[in-house]
């Protein structure tokens, strides 16, 4: 590599260190009009989620998935114990199951609706099997989530020809909505259009060829400043 080569690398390193520190200048002088892009986000996300956003619902029951008839007590049936979880888990969500519930609690929702709003899970380390459901209504959300677990009790019981699961916990009535979350929205709107701002300056700054200054003439055209005119008028005494 020639020295010419390595002034030029030299140079344009010096020109990529210019732009840098110009665009970080420029987003230092700006700064009012960021945190102002921040704020206005933020408010109009919350704004948006408070009137626009369902608020959600959620109330969950739980059932003993091992009936009177199996017992733990050896590896075998804890083994069984586990495979009997993942089973229930099927029948729960199985289309029998839903539309018991649909039809005992006269829904307006389809199948593929309440699938949508229930969720079924196994607390790690037990034989416990949890019916999640979240809607608008609270009232609603609690009847579907203790209908969601007498139904999947009945048809375990049908299905494995055992006896009915135990109901371990009713579903209460949630005092508070667990969706949309306030401050998630106005987190993500407020830094949203912050950044929209950040690149609208940066874009408008790396367009904007114009010559401004004395810098500006060695740096776009490489010539040296012979002289300068101040662009404010003095006044005459």
């Amino acid at each position: 590599m020639n020295e010419n080569q390595v002034q030029s690398f030299n140079q344009d390193d010096d020109e990529i260190e210019i732009d840098l520190v110009e665009i970080a200048r420029l987003l230092l002088r700006k700064w009012w009009l960021i945190i102002a892009g921040l704020l206005i986000g933020a408010i109009a996300a919350m704004g948006i989620a408070k009137i626009f956003v369902t608020p959600m619902y959620e109330s969950s029951s739980m059932i003993y998935v091992l009936s009177k008839t199996t017992s733990v007590t050896s590896a075998i049936d804890l083994q069984l114990s586990k495979q009997l979880t993942v089973d229930f888990e099927t029948l729960a969500k199985s289309r029998p199951v839903i539309e018991t519930v649909i039809d005992d609690l006269n829904l307006d929702y389809t199948y593929k609706e309440m699938l949508e709003m229930v969720t079924v899970e196994n607390p790690s380390s037990t034989s416990i099997l949890r019916m999640t459901v979240q809607d608008p209504d609270p009232e609603r959300a609690k009847e579907i989530a203790d209908a969601m677990a007498d139904a999947t009790a009945d048809r375990v019981s049908e299905v494995m020809l055992t006896d009915k699961p135990s109901n371990v916990e009713s579903a209460v009535v949630a005092k508070h909505p667990v969706s949309p979350n306030i401050k998630k929205y106005g987190l993500i709107g407020g830094l949203g259009v912050a950044i929209l701002i950040i690149a609208i300056l940066v874009l408008l700054h790396l367009l904007d060829d114009t010559i401004k200054n004395e810098d500006d003439v060695k740096k776009y055209l490489n010539a040296v400043t012979l002289a300068a005119l101040p662009k404010e008028k003095r006044k005459i005494n």
